[in-house]
């Protein structure tokens, strides 16, 4: 025995030569029929299905595997599969072997994406039957810039941490100076009238503003690398917005720089910290104010959807330069005298720890846009209920 498993149609086509019309009309509807159904369940999987002949052909292709090619309504059957993803031929045994394969290749249309293809050989039964490859698509886009993302975060934490120890000891002897220095600002006053006190004086004050600053830069630090888990409430960003652009309407009045917040009125509440949407807030409008001069203006934004709240932010600055734009949210990356580069990375931080994105677009010598996406309170909810 061979233990080949017949079934009822193959019964069927084993005496094909004695059915009547009859019987044959039927069991061609059968077939139709059949064949329908498993063209109704091909069709309904998200990954493409495709099965390609041994020279490459490809026989068959379910829906989303047009939707994955690109083929935009072009038909893929008859076309050769490595004509369409160069660097395919070995994969599928150009020598006449037979392979189960596995491997990722980026498509550029209709838009950049990431595909992973799992490919594995069958032959049709019976003697002398073809060799086929089964290739089954599944785009893998977004599970990539997932994993770029946890890797991203995990090395810049592990950086972050490591460094945070160091900047958490200079605290110590940065404040012993700041004591001694006050202690010597102290004493210079026995010797008022001194020829040497104005420049001993000026030394001192010299030495507090360098340690002041160092002082700084190690708070933001810190800031970076111990972020607070958000304590999260019904908030109006809108609100938290013009409290901030009221502290700041000095300092913009002062640099000849032009304000517009227009916010829509009743904008959906969100989920957050306050405290740390002021700090948000802060560093992009501090951001922006440093990147424009007298004359400039900076546009402000709002819009929902039925997901999410967006706050836009626009200046008619310098822009950034295209070869910076890949370092934006990189911990020590700054283009501006004096800054500490983690302005961005502490927005950044805040954002997804609210369950938000920041996207950042930017022409040089134009302007840059910093756009804030917010979940909306209420659809939080609908989406833990559901």
């Amino acid at each position: 025995m061979s233990g080949k498993k017949h079934t009822s149609l193959d019964r069927v086509l084993g005496r094909l030569d004695s059915l009547d019309a009859v019987n044959l009309t039927n069991l061609v509807q059968r077939l139709a029929k059949e064949r329908a159904l498993f063209e109704q369940i091909f069709n309904t999987l998200q990954e493409g299905v495709l099965v390609i002949a041994a020279d490459g052909v490809i026989e068959y292709a379910n829906e989303a595997a047009h939707g994955l090619m690109g083929s935009s309504g072009e038909k893929l059957a008859g076309q050769t599969l490595w004509r369409l993803v160069p660097g395919l031929t070995p994969s599928l045994g150009g020598d006449g072997g037979a392979q189960v394969a596995s491997r990722e290749f980026e498509l550029s249309y209709p838009e950049p994406r990431t595909v992973r293809l799992y490919m594995v050989p069958f032959r049709e039964e019976g003697a002398g039957g073809a060799s086929r490859h089964a290739v089954i698509l599944a785009d893998v886009t977004s599970e990539k810039l997932t994993t770029a993302r946890r890797i991203e975060d995990e090395r810049t934490s592990s950086i972050l941490l490591l460094a945070g120890g160091v900047a958490h000891e200079l605290g110590n002897p940065l404040n012993s100076l700041t004591i001694h220095l006050q202690l010597i600002a102290r004493k210079l006053k026995r010797f008022k009238g001194s020829r040497d006190e104005d420049s001993i004086s000026e030394s001192v004050g010299v030495c507090r503003e360098e340690v002041e600053r160092l002082d700084g830069i190690i708070t933001h630090f810190l800031e970076a690398v111990r972020p607070r888990a958000p304590d999260l409430s019904e908030t109006d960003v809108a609100e938290v917005l013009a409290e901030v652009l009221r502290f700041q309407k000095r300092e913009f009045a002062d640099r000849g720089i032009a304000v517009e917040a227009e916010t829509q009125a009743a904008l959906p509440s969100v989920m957050a910290d306050r405290n740390q949407l002021k700090q948000v807030f802060f560093n992009l409008t501090k951001n922006a104010l440093e990147a424009m001069q007298s004359g400039g203006r900076l546009r402000i934004r709002s819009r929902a959807d039925d997901d999410s709240v967006y706050l836009v932010f626009g200046d008619s600055g310098t822009g950034i330069r295209k070869g910076d734009m890949g370092k934006l949210f990189q911990p020590y990356h700054t283009t501006k005298p004096g800054g500490h580069g983690l302005g961005l990375t502490i927005v950044q931080r805040i954002m997804r720890a609210h369950g938000g994105q920041i996207a950042v677009e930017s022409r040089e010598g134009t302007g840059t846009v910093v756009t804030l996406q917010f979940p909306r309170k209420d659809r939080r909810v609908r989406m833990l209920k559901g």
